[in-house]
């Protein structure tokens, strides 16, 4: 496949709207717990879009399926376990977007799946050390320094708006905003959130059989999220129905009013643009090519915390506070995307994987 790296930023825009954005149409609902909302997203965003996306684009879906489960299964079942532990990263991400507002608890959340996001993976390999020995790994962790610098930034933001807030006149802004409870959910999303990722590579197998099928490679990674996004729904929906019993909101799903049918096609809609984000993010990687695979994940993670940010101003949510809160919330969002530039460039700085 021939890179355009143009259209692959352009792609990589695309995913970071959609993941920026989804929270916004849940915003717009009324008389519905935040946990049935979140639930019913989930049909959509979880169940619904992976079997779709994959029935679009996977020749012999059932054929994949039946031979990932005679002779992957174990690839299937870690796939799957991994979602499971995604989705509660994926749930408390949701809770810092509701506590802290889409623009703040965006950014502190990803700024934390970020962070632990690059230090997983070689700390699971045995192959941490070597960061402090490289110009690559040195560049990492400086990156992930500025990373933790932008969040401590954000995080004084955030309280000094909830000091604000609470001596202002916007009392139902002021009892929404949960600083403390919101900075501990962003820290537990930006650890979980890291298991999606380990999810897609124990499910290899699943994409290398899709593409053994007939499966364009660009969309190989579909018949994976089947199994990872199972694994989500279920441990987001056991979340949600435990809230549901314990806040007494489970007639939610049946409680027909005249905002019932709105409340449903905003939901599904948050859902929809939800998974678009996974979709064209891998598109976006592929069609940057080798030569600048390395910047993919800032690329996407820049787009998000722009559009993040952009939502949060369309939805007043910095209203009532100083400007010194508000420059204070702006640069630590600038910082954050900075980090991800700086470890995109340690990325690129590794050297090539040799042969033997």
């Amino acid at each position: 496949m021939t890179p355009n790296p143009a259209l692959g930023i352009v792609l990589h825009a695309i995913g970071g709207f959609a993941a920026g954005s989804f929270y916004s149409p849940i915003k717009k609902i009324r008389n519905l717990s935040w946990e049935a909302a979140w639930l019913l997203m989930g049909l959509a965003a979880w169940l619904a879009s992976p079997w779709v996306a994959s029935w679009l684009t996977t020749p012999q879906l059932g054929d994949v399926l039946r031979e990932s489960w005679a002779t992957q299964y174990r690839a299937m079942g870690f796939a799957a376990l991994f979602g499971f532990l995604w989705g509660f990263g994926n749930l408390t991400y949701g809770m810092a977007a509701r506590y802290l507002g889409i623009a703040l608890g965006g950014s502190v959340a990803l700024g934390f799946c970020m962070v632990f996001g690059t230090l997983l993976p070689p700390i699971h390999e045995g192959t941490a050390g070597k960061l402090l020995s490289t110009a690559s790994g040195l560049t990492i962790l400086g990156g992930i320094a500025l990373c933790a610098v932008g969040i401590g930034m954000c995080g004084l933001a955030g309280h000094r708006r909830e000091i604000e807030l609470a001596s202002g006149t916007d009392k139902a802004a002021a009892e929404q905003f949960n600083f403390t409870t919101g900075f501990i959910v962003a820290i537990v999303a930006g650890i979980l959130s890291a298991c999606f990722s380990f999810g897609l590579a124990a499910g290899k197998p699943m994409a290398d059989i899709s593409v053994a099928h007939g499966t364009n490679p660009l969309y190989s990674n579909n018949v994976v999220l089947i199994a990872v996004l199972a694994g989500g729904f279920l441990s987001n929906a056991l979340s949600c129905l435990v809230m549901n019993v314990r806040n007494r909101t489970l007639g939610d799903y049946v409680n027909f009013h005249s905002y019932y049918i709105p409340n449903l096609l905003l939901v599904w809609l948050a859902g929809v643009t939800w998974f678009c984000q996974f979709f064209f993010y891998g598109m976006g990687q592929t069609k940057l090519g080798k030569q600048f695979d390395f910047s993919s994940w800032s690329i996407h993670m820049a787009f998000i915390v722009v559009f993040l940010n952009m939502w949060g101003l369309v939805f007043h949510e910095w209203r009532g506070t100083s400007s010194r809160t508000k420059s204070y919330v702006w640069l630590g969002i600038l910082i954050l995307i900075a980090s991800t530039m700086v470890i995109g460039f340690g990325n690129y700085l590794t050297p090539p994987a040799t042969t033997a």
